[in-house]
């Protein structure tokens, strides 16, 4: 079925990083549910491939390539594939990222840390800079997704490659917006808090087996610490994301958005 011309992303183009089993697809769901064309880079073809189908099974508004946005060329593809499959480029949502490195300062292996920061900082802005020729074209909109973490350090667990690589994307988010505004470009990013979706699942379950205690019980201190008596979900951050991507938002550009579900307010 044909998006309705009044569908946010309506003949809009977005290219999505880090498409996998969580928020990267929710994002491409998103993305495509309000009218547009999505374009999916991931380092696994198999997770592209599944997302892809079960996003857009006639396969007429979605796009795919093998992407590890640590190499430029590899981004550059992902910008030309958009291009080529349709026309243009009209915003990037960047959800690549390595969460999966846990520790602090003390106990830190900063080659480790060099790592995570080529991935969250620099990968992130290797994609972007892929992307803005087209988005030169015709302006268009970028967004970061970030962690609350940056912001204010979890108690449950401790993330401090992860929190300080998203920290700088934030900042260099606020350097981007000024650079790329003339360019009618806007830059935005989104900071998740506890998210409920694949992560916080695992999270979830390992506590829960790791105490010997019920998952609910687990999930139900997590939401206790919400000002709403639940988590947002990958797809309430998805949808955050989509709205900053759309013209929509044409107004909003250097804004670190929380969704949290209240946890912090800021």
């Amino acid at each position: 079925m044909s998006p309705s011309p009044m569908s946010p992303l309506a003949g809009r183009t977005v290219v999505v990083s880090g498409v996998g089993v969580g928020l990267g697809h929710q994002v491409a769901a998103a993305v495509v549910r309000d009218g547009g064309n999505a374009v999916l880079g991931a380092r696994t073809e198999a997770r592209l491939a599944k997302s892809a189908a079960e996003i857009d099974p006639a396969g007429a508004r979605t796009a795919y390539r093998v992407t590890d946005i640590r190499d430029e060329g590899q981004c550059e593809a992902l910008a030309g594939l958009a291009r080529e499959r349709f026309g243009g480029i009209d915003a990037v949502v960047q959800v690549a990222a390595w969460d999966s490195y846990f520790g602090g300062v003390e106990d830190a292996d900063f080659t480790t840390w060099q790592s995570v920061l080529d991935v969250n900082l620099l990968g992130s802005l290797r994609m972007v800079r892929a992307c803005l020729p087209a988005l030169r074209a015709r302006g268009g909109a970028v967004v970061f997704i970030g962690t609350q973490s940056a912001v204010a350090a979890p108690s449950q667990v401790r993330q401090a490659a992860y929190a300080a690589s998203k920290g700088a994307l934030t900042s260099a988010m606020y350097s981007l917006a000024r650079e790329l505004g003339p360019h009618r470009i806007r830059v935005n990013s989104v900071l998740p808090g506890w998210m409920w979706g694949p992560p916080v699942q695992a999270y979830v379950r390992f506590t829960a087996q790791s105490e010997g205690v019920a998952e609910d019980e687990v999930l139900g201190r997590l939401a206790g610490r919400m000002v709403l008596p639940e988590l947002a979900t990958d797809g309430d951050v998805a949808d955050a994301a989509v709205f900053l991507a759309s013209d929509r938002a044409r107004a909003i550009t250097g804004q670190s958005l929380l969704v949290n579900a209240g946890e912090l307010m800021r």
